[in-house]
C-alpha cells in the first residue's frame, strides 16, 4: 500500500534536519518555506505548464530553486518537492492544490515537530539555531539525562 503522507524529498530532508542542523538550510524558515514554495510551483507547472514530462520536469526545479533563492528559503530537498509533483503517482497527481497542504505541509509540520524533540533533548544539540523555540526547550531541562 502507498502512503500517501510520504515524498521521497522527506527523505533528503530527514538527513539534513537530524544531521546537519546547524546548516541555514534547515533552519525552519528554509525547511518548511522552501518546500511550501517548492510544491506550489511544481502543482502549478503540472497543471498549466507544458505537457512534456522532459520539459515540465526540469521547469519545475529550476524555477523552485530560482523561487526559493529569491524568498531566501533555499532547502535543497525542495526541488524534489517540485519534482515528484510532476511526475509523480496518479495518487499524487489526482491531488492537485491539496499536494501543497497534504503531504507537503503536514509532512513538513511532523518532521519539524520531531526535530525540535530530538535536536533539544541533549546539552549538545541546538535546533533552530538562535530561537525562541530552542531556548524553550533548554529551559525547561528537557536536555537533562
Amino acid at each position: 500500500m502507498e502512503s500517501i503522507f510520504l515524498i521521497g524529498s522527506f527523505r533528503a530532508s530527514s538527513v539534513l534536519i537530524f544531521g546537519a542542523i546547524q546548516s541555514p538550510l534547515v533552519q525552519p524558515r528554509n525547511f518548511i518555506g522552501g518546500q511550501l514554495i517548492s510544491a506550489l510551483i511544481g502543482v502549478t507547472i503540472f497543471k498549466f505548464g507544458p505537457n512534456i514530462i522532459w520539459t515540465a520536469a526540469p521547469l519545475a526545479v529550476a524555477t523552485s530553486i530560482i523561487a526559493m533563492q529569491i524568498t531566501k528559503t533555499l532547502h535543497p530537498p525542495g526541488g524534489a518537492t517540485a519534482l515528484i509533483a510532476v511526475i509523480g503517482t496518479e495518487k499524487i497527481k489526482v491531488l492537485g492544490y491539496f499536494y501543497i497542504i497534504s503531504p507537503v505541509l503536514t509532512g513538513c509540520l511532523i518532521l519539524f515537530i520531531i526535530a525540535l524533540i530530538f535536536n533539544n533533548v541533549t546539552k549538545h544539540r541546538k535546533y533552530p539555531t538562535n530561537s525562541g523555540l530552542t531556548r524553550v526547550f533548554k529551559s525547561k531541562g528537557l536536555n537533562k539525562k
